[in-house]
């Protein structure tokens, strides 16, 4: 593994990380608290993180890390799964059905 493939890992890495305190910070206290020391309520911070994660993930594609068809088959994937065995969709109709 090259210096720069590395470092695409590592921020990327650190940006799931990220992601996932704002997610924490969401079911402690609501998608409307802010942190005194913010500008942002949870919600706007989960959604910068989410954007900072979407980057290096592109990253991680153009740089042909990870390949963005087989990408694509992993979400098709886990949204087939998440409609089997998930209550995401139960107000949906299921369009396979």
């Amino acid at each position: 593994m090259n210096n720069r493939d590395r470092e695409i890992l590592l921020i990327a890495q650190e940006e799931c990380a990220e992601v996932i305190q704002a997610i924490s910070k969401i079911f402690r206290f609501g998608f409307d608290a802010q942190h005194p020391n913010e500008d942002r309520n949870n919600l706007q911070r989960l959604e910068e993180e989410l954007g900072d994660l979407a980057c290096m993930i592109g990253l991680l594609i153009d740089k042909k890390i990870v390949s963005e068809s087989n990408l694509e088959s992993a979400a098709e994937m886990k949204l087939k799964k998440l409609r089997t065995w998930s209550t995401i969709f139960v107000d949906e109709p299921n369009p396979s059905r």
